[in-house]
């Protein structure tokens, strides 16, 4: 491995997770940073997992890296995995299989990241083969007028549908099986994607006849046989689905649901009490909360759930069949670029987002 990369993915413990998240970005499909002393010598290796995680538990891109090692603490592989210099393929590759990772450090006799090896190079992976559903038969009723003669997903932001750049950013990520539902104004969507094939991808639809909710039209589709992501199609993100899905894995998730933070005004003065007596008063505070962002990680024995065909229900009484039968739902926080286009002020957020360069797919 390049010398000059691989120093590219030291920080130090006094980092700012924004920093951190830079340096993960750095390593491509590795989804690593080398947390080192100032000697160089590896403390441990911390993956794009452990900071969304740290997110999750309370911290700000703000906090430092040494923050995340007690949260690291509750995960499999908490110590990093490594090998001494010299080790065979054959013993990296054993070791990789039985701790469940995809890289290991390889540290000399101080304990510096000498090289990395990925298991990509000893045995070339074929990436999992991701579908997708596009969610976009809703009326769009909080965006009247302008949904009027339009289905929402269709609306423009940056001169091109929003769906549109939703399925740039699938292609982007790897998918290229793609349905999508639909109700309201289905032709102005079909019309426009066809068979898919302009836009790189393989599009199906399916109708719905009347209003199934936000994941009734799962219940119209065939059972597929490998994960599949479900996504609103009135949502601008930049997440990396791809990350997605390795959090999905490592959690043993049956299904994952992709969360913002959200920070929620409060127009009053908020009393806290001990008994009778007031400890503190904070005047209009902002309370941060994680919210739903449409975005969702399937696995295939989820669908067995599903109620029958034609009947009507919400992605929201998925999660709470999932979580009342016992299986494993996870959120996964979101630290890219994210909005929605439900309401008009969200709308015209996302045309000044775009006219000032806030990422996309392309």
């Amino acid at each position: 491995m390049n010398q000059r990369f691989l120093e590219s993915l030291h920080i130090g413990l006094e980092a700012p997770l924004r920093d951190l998240v830079r340096c993960i970005d750095r390593s491509g499909r590795m989804s690593i940073a080398l947390l080192t002393d100032e000697q160089g010598k590896l403390i441990n290796v911390i993956t794009d997992g452990d900071v969304r995680r740290g997110l999750l538990a309370g911290l700000t891109l703000a906090a430092s890296a040494r923050e995340l090692l007690p949260i690291k603490l509750g995960v499999p592989n908490s110590v990093a995995v490594t090998a001494p210099i010299g080790t065979t393929p054959m013993a990296l590759m054993s070791l990789m299989q039985e701790r469940h990772v995809r890289q290991i450090p390889l540290l000399d006799e101080l304990g510096r990241v000498a090289d990395i090896v990925t298991l990509a190079e000893l045995l070339p992976e074929s990436p999992q083969a991701l579908s997708a559903v596009i969610m976009a038969g809703g009326f769009g009723t909080r965006l009247r007028p302008m949904t009027d003669h339009m289905p929402k997903p269709m609306l423009p932001v940056g001169g091109r549908p929003v769906m549109e750049w939703i399925v740039d950013q699938l292609r982007a990520a790897g998918i290229h099986q793609v349905k999508v539902s639909t109700h309201y104004k289905p032709e102005k969507i079909m019309d426009h994607f066809g068979d898919g094939s302009a836009f790189g991808v393989e599009m199906e639809y399916v109708n719905e006849d009347r209003p199934l909710g936000t994941g009734g039209a799962l219940g119209l589709m065939d059972q597929p046989d490998a994960p599949f992501l479900v996504i609103n199609g009135d949502v601008l993100t930049q997440i990396d689905f791809q990350k997605m899905l390795d959090f999905h894995q490592e959690h043993q998730a049956e299904m994952t649901v992709a969360v913002n933070m959200h920070q929620l005004e409060i127009p009053f003065g908020v009393v806290e009490c001990s008994g009778p007596r007031i400890q503190t008063l904070r005047e209009k505070p902002c309370l941060p909360v994680l919210i739903n962002a449409g975005i969702y990680l399937l696995q295939p024995s989820v669908h067995k759930l599903l109620p029958q065909k034609g009947e009507r229900f919400n992605m929201t009484d998925l999660i709470q069949w999932l979580l009342d039968a016992g299986r494993t739902v996870v959120g996964f926080p979101i630290r890219e670029y994210w909005t929605d286009i439900g309401q008009h002020a969200s709308y015209n957020q996302a045309q000044k987002d775009h006219a000032q360069g806030a990422p996309h797919a392309d």
